[in-house]
């Protein structure tokens, strides 16, 4: 059995998913007849959409993502982490207390880490930051310090978007030299983390793995057929928007704040400490309770 850190998946506002919302979910039901899978251009047009699709949205405002000017497919943002391991193999890890589970899973065994709270940072590491923050659905309170001094000493970072679609007044500033990698995935604002749809930003092209795929159109065609159907239905904003009223009327009911990130409460209290990932707060997942109509009211 795997020993996965913080694992609350079983429990009621534990884990973090997309929410299952009724009309994203009649995509999956859809009949579809993929018979377009030997085009060479499906994933060129599903990376050109995705692209035009993130930077449609309105509650949210971006700097410095058109400094990347590559693109690759990428299954989820679990493929361009492991990637940005195997590029920066050498160099020690380093992530916040709170972040996406993966990356310590990733780490533990096989390379150096530490966390950014335990020891100074020094120019032979890599760091990895998701914006939304996993543990908050917010912007760190140490972002833009933290992308100062990596910049300052060459310090490569990835920036995991996964939350983008699911959060609304964030300034997402990717304007620094710093950063190597930016990832977005649908998997946290639609029912599609099983498809694996996703997609990485570089400033090069330094023919990794992703590029060699992308070079020889050796890519999950499925997932990009599936997740343009999504792009082309839903926009950036609809699940933030849908939810915002819900997700205040839940945090107002149990006594927690309201997240930027429409899936998440968060507990400034200690409340319920068992939702703690490591991090100074707790965050709750509203995800299951969205659908279900539980009488959130009852677990006080």
């Amino acid at each position: 059995m795997t020993d996965i850190p913080n694992d609350k998946r079983s429990m009621d506002f534990g884990s973090a998913f997309a929410i299952q919302d009724p009309e994203t979910m009649k995509l999956l039901r859809k009949h579809y007849s993929f018979t377009d899978l030997n085009s060479d251009s499906i994933i060129d047009e599903f990376l050109h959409e995705y692209d035009t699709w993130i930077k449609s949205g309105t509650l949210n405002v971006f700097t410095g993502l058109e400094d990347f000017g590559y693109k690759c497919y990428s299954n989820g943002t679990t493929e361009a982490f492991d990637k940005f391991y195997m590029r920066n193999a050498k160099r020690r890890f380093r992530c916040y207390k709170g972040e996406y589970m993966y990356h310590k899973l990733a780490w533990r065994d096989k390379f150096v880490w530490a966390y950014l709270e335990d020891e100074e940072l020094h120019s032979a590491d890599a760091v990895v930051i998701s914006l939304p923050f996993a543990d908050t659905g917010d912007k760190h309170d140490k972002y833009h310090d933290l992308m100062r001094e990596c910049s300052e000493l060459g310090v490569p970072v990835l920036v995991d978007c996964a939350y983008y679609g699911a959060c609304r007044h964030i300034h997402i500033d990717l304007a620094y030299p710093c950063i190597t990698d930016v990832t977005f995935s649908l998997s946290k604002t639609f029912p599609v983390a099983y498809a694996r749809i996703g997609m990485r930003y570089t400033k090069v092209d330094d023919d990794d793995t992703m590029f060699v795929y992308h070079k020889i159109n050796y890519n999950n065609k499925i997932g990009a057929l599936l997740g343009l159907e999504y792009l082309d239905t839903f926009t950036p904003d609809y699940i933030p928007n849908k939810y915002v009223d819900k997700q205040a009327d839940f945090c107002n009911n149990i006594g927690v704040c309201a997240s930027k990130t429409v899936l998440f409460g968060i507990d400034y209290n200690d409340k319920f400490p068992q939702y703690n990932r490591g991090g100074k707060t707790n965050r709750l997942s509203f995800h299951k309770q969205y659908i279900k109509g539980l009488d959130i009211a009852s677990t006080k």
